[in-house]
């Protein structure tokens, strides 16, 4: 298989890219990511960072910049297949934003993710592992388990914490 095969191959391994869209993406940004410093150079150059415009020590627009518009039309297609899916880090990312942004929001997020999960999988010539639907839930469970309390407290009920029963 030629080099190439395999990093489109390798991008195909993330859920929501098929192979016209690792095409498009190789065919955007090539190759060689030596020439991007970080992850985030990268997307700053394809326009899918967020915008960082102050004044006075106000913020005043958060709007991404103009960048490549058929390598963000390409990620945000795939953002838009990656919404629907089911038990999957990607898809996690994306109900997050939405919930307190709105979809097309989070759209962008999911497509910025999606470039630096390329970024690294090109970078370093790694394959793709999947985080899990609940890796955002993992990352502080004290915090989603005090969330949750409150949640049910705020209801009207009562929460007092019983350990599990162990296996044998």
């Amino acid at each position: 298989m030629a080099p190439h095969q395999e990093d489109v191959g390798r991008l195909c391994t993330v859920q929501g890219v098929d192979r016209v869209t690792a095409w498009g993406l190789l065919a955007e940004i090539g190759f060689n990511m030596d020439q991007f410093p970080s992850a985030e150079h990268l997307a700053s150059w394809a326009g899918l960072c967020p915008g960082n415009f102050e004044s006075a020590g106000k913020r005043l627009s958060g709007k991404t910049c103009k960048g490549s518009a058929s390598l963000r039309r390409c990620l945000c297609q795939a953002g838009w297949a990656v919404s629907s899916k089911k038990n999957s880090y990607l898809t996690a990312c994306y109900r997050r934003v939405a919930a307190r942004r709105g979809a097309k929001r989070a759209i962008i997020a999911v497509a910025h993710q999606l470039l630096v999960i390329a970024y690294y999988l090109l970078k370093r010539k790694e394959e793709y592992r999947e985080l899990g639907a609940n890796h955002f839930d993992n990352i502080n469970v004290d915090r989603v388990r005090r969330s949750l309390v409150r949640r049910l407290e705020r209801l009207g009920h009562v929460v007092t914490f019983q350990p599990a029963a162990q296996s044998a």
